[in-house]
């Protein structure tokens, strides 16, 4: 079932819709990014279970860096089974904080345009399947223009 806002999305309707997505994925941690075209930076516009001291390191994450800045690029999803033991060098090494283990990055994307990224976080080694792939990719793609400012 697609997720809808009726209305312009505000903190507390981000952060429900970052609990029903972790929730149906049974993750601990999500979060939900904007792009920032001028700046080519990702801002944080909600966030769930993420350890305080991680909070300065994912306000702003450049575009390529980071798993979330991976699939900003790429425009397509970033997958790491197992974070505290990755050496691909995609995750940030401050990300092991998180305590997340599996984890899950896709593109925000209004057809071509990028408008920001969603991120899940399991507390076990995972490795998420091309249906869940789909199924983030689609939640993402039917909030992508409300995560937008009206232009």
């Amino acid at each position: 079932m697609p997720f809808s806002l009726p209305h312009l999305p505000t903190s507390e309707d981000w952060s429900e819709f970052l609990s029903s997505v972790a929730g149906d994925f049974d993750c601990i941690t999500a979060t939900l990014h904007r792009l920032e075209p001028a700046v080519n930076q990702l801002k944080l516009v909600a966030y769930q279970g993420i350890p305080p001291q991680i909070m300065p390191m994912i306000q702003s994450i450049p575009v390529g860096k980071g798993i979330a800045g991976a699939a900003a690029e790429r425009r397509e999803p970033v997958e790491l089974c197992n974070l505290q033991t990755d050496t691909s060098g995609v995750a940030k090494p401050d990300a092991k904080q998180t305590q997340v283990q599996g984890s899950l990055a896709v593109p925000v994307m209004e057809g071509d345009r990028l408008c920001g990224t969603l991120g899940i976080g399991k507390i076990v080694p995972y490795d998420f399947s091309e249906d869940e792939k789909v199924k983030l990719l689609s939640i993402a793609a039917d909030v992508a223009a409300r995560l937008l400012p009206a232009v």
